[in-house]
């Protein structure tokens, strides 16, 4: 018999039924209608938001259970909800909205030395002084993998990432660090290893958490007399996450404690995923054996996604939200909002709002005028192509000039100016903008920075080719 959206979902309530107490059932699931099977996607409609919101919160479990005997391992839900007011004047009666389809996440007990030099242990995150502490992971379950967008940008570090949720600490990936420009994803990946393997690993002790806390909490152990304490906390950790590891830099103190703890875990088998927006070979200011463990593992780099990706990031996000957008809509902003993701979804955000509250149309014209503010507001970035080619024209020379190894004062003085520029104005790392000005090294390109500043602030002359060359290269 073929199966039908009405006869899965009357075997679903059968299963329900049996498992809940009956006015429960008659109030939230006698109003719920089956609309439509697609494979084994389900869609049944809901009385209101706030209704599918509860059914999410309470009852997944449930209908996961349900789903999973008449649909398979695949079985999806989508609601389909109706909205007492609407993105458009067209007055929509529903949106779409997929389930979750998981638990929240919950924190794990970990049982900590009763005697520890006769002091109890003190968990940062808790009132101190409690001997079994339960440690809350920090992380935002809807960061996961399957709101995470492949794309050539990102296929590196997502691949690497889902293996070590698969294997945490047993992959040659250990220490992970992945690296990229602001807005990229890369604190949706850090959150989505950790929430993967909660869902594989209930019982590992993971934890987020961003290095400005982490210093923080470094500083108050050490006011408090209680750094070791601080220590014995984070060497309990099994999957330790650490975002914006480069602002470490400079803090002598932390980076020592850190590395302590990042020895313990590395030689136990615990696994450490670190994110930054510098390459380890482009910071500054950490030491050099923190560094060298920085690059034990593997350097995941996240780039700005291309337009396929971004078109699927911008459906993606529509999806989500229940919302529908023509696609030429769709392709207008990711054809016109190319930095990063962060970006797209705020546009996004922009029209829906716009359409939600002032009743307009998703129309070509509404996202002109949004997409317009954001690409005025945001600072436009050169290639080092052009950097190259304006330096080059300033100073009179070919490019090729600029590239070559001539030791020629004022060729040297334009390729460090090219390097500088580059450095300011684009997102590349040292090493890649001395790749492609005349096959440098990253050391080439920090000591041409360190030059221009201090002739910049000694010679006159110098300084005249400093803001004329920000002029051409800014209008």
């Amino acid at each position: 018999m073929t199966k039908t959206a009405s006869s899965v979902w009357k075997e679903c309530l059968s299963f329900i039924q049996d498992n809940i107490k009956p006015q429960a059932y008659k109030t939230w699931f006698e109003p719920i209608k089956p609309i439509k099977l697609s494979g084994e996607a389900l869609t049944i409609q809901v009385p209101s938001k706030f209704f599918y919101e509860w059914l999410e919160e309470h009852y997944i479990k449930l209908l996961r259970v349900a789903l999973l005997k008449q649909l398979g391992e695949d079985a999806k839900l989508i609601y389909d909800v109706r909205m007492e007011n609407s993105y458009s004047s067209n007055n929509p009666h529903t949106v779409k909205f997929p389930s979750s389809n998981r638990n929240p996440i919950v924190p794990q007990g970990v049982t900590v030395p009763m005697d520890l030099n006769k002091r109890e242990l003190k968990n940062p995150f808790i009132i101190p002084g409690i001997q079994k502490v339960k440690i809350e992971s920090q992380l935002n379950p809807n960061y996961n993998f399957e709101s995470f967008v492949e794309g050539d940008s990102n296929r590196l570090a997502r691949s690497a990432g889902m293996a070590v949720a698969n294997k945490p600490g047993g992959t040659s990936f250990n220490p992970l660090l992945i690296y990229g420009g602001v807005g990229l994803g890369k604190t949706h990946i850090a959150h989505a290893i950790g929430v993967e393997i909660k869902d594989k690993y209930p019982d590992k002790t993971v934890l987020y958490i961003s290095s400005e806390k982490f210093t923080q909490q470094y500083i108050d152990s050490v006011k408090g007399n209680t750094r070791i304490d601080f220590i014995h906390f984070y060497q309990m950790i099994d999957v330790l996450i650490i975002d914006d590891v480069q602002f470490l830099s400079g803090k002598t103190g932390t980076q020592d404690v850190f590395f302590h703890i990042f020895n313990h875990l590395h030689q136990n088998g615990k696994q450490v995923i670190l994110t930054s927006d510098k390459a380890p070979v482009d910071m500054q200011d950490i030491e050099q054996r923190l560094l060298s463990r920085f690059k034990w593992g593997l350097s995941a780099e996240l780039q700005s996604p291309d337009y396929e990706t971004r078109v699927l990031i911008l459906q993606n996000k529509l999806y989500r939200d229940g919302v529908e957008m023509p696609d030429e809509i769709v392709e207008y902003i990711a054809k016109h909002i190319k930095s990063n993701v962060r970006e797209l979804e705020g546009v996004l955000i922009s029209m829906i709002a716009q359409a939600s509250f002032n009743r307009k149309e998703f129309t070509l014209v509404l996202a002109k005028q949004i997409v317009d503010k954001f690409v005025k507001n945001t600072k436009r970035e050169v290639s080092i192509e052009y950097i190259q080619k304006i330096v080059s024209n300033y100073f009179e020379l070919d490019v090729a000039t600029l590239q070559s190894k001539t030791r020629k004062r004022h060729i040297v003085q334009a390729r460090q100016l090219a390097m500088y520029f580059a450095k300011r104005m684009t997102k590349a790392s040292l090493a890649s903008i001395g790749s492609q000005i005349g096959k440098r090294d990253h050391a080439t390109v920090l000591h041409a920075c360190k030059t221009v500043d201090n002739l910049t602030e000694t010679d006159k002359q110098f300084k005249k080719y400093v803001e004329d060359i920000t002029k051409k290269l800014t209008f």
